[in-house]
């Protein structure tokens, strides 16, 4: 993440009263947060990948159990299609699997695709396309 995204996101911080926001994007992970002594910038490491020998091991794949809930991993406008004349990622009844494209975040103007960690089959789609929403807000309930 550069200096001026860090910068969008203490603006943003800023104009919604805000005193918290984590953001992870593909290889790399910031946490902003706002004390008495001002903000606090967290920033992880860039992952390397990871050699192709370990890619072939298959890892075990997360299940949902009953009840899971995916959440919003930042702020912004929900779009559960890739266009608006498109068909949504997700409808209830679909099966979604670890990796699977589920919805559209945009957030300062930037389309983040937010992918699944979970499998198993979505019983709910919690927000309507268009929506602003939240971090941590519930978007999809999933059952095993």
């Amino acid at each position: 993440m550069n200096l001026r995204e860090i910068k969008d996101l203490i603006a943003l911080m800023n104009e919604n009263e805000l005193t918290e926001v984590e953001v992870e994007t593909e290889g790399s992970k910031i946490k902003l947060k706002k004390g008495r002594e001002g903000i606090m910038v967290q920033e992880a490491p860039r992952m390397m990948s990871a050699p192709a020998a370990a890619a072939a091991v298959p890892a075990a794949t997360p299940t949902a159990a009953p009840g899971i809930t995916i959440k919003s991993p930042m702020v912004g406008t929900f779009y559960s299609a890739p266009a608006p004349d498109a068909e949504p990622y997700l409808k209830v009844g679909q099966k979604v699997d670890v990796g699977q494209v589920i919805c559209i975040v945009e957030a300062m103007k930037l389309m983040n695709e937010i992918k699944s960690e979970i499998k198993g089959t979505v019983t709910e789609v919690h927000v309507q396309s268009g929506s602003p929403i939240e971090f941590g807000q519930v978007l999809f309930s999933v059952t095993a």
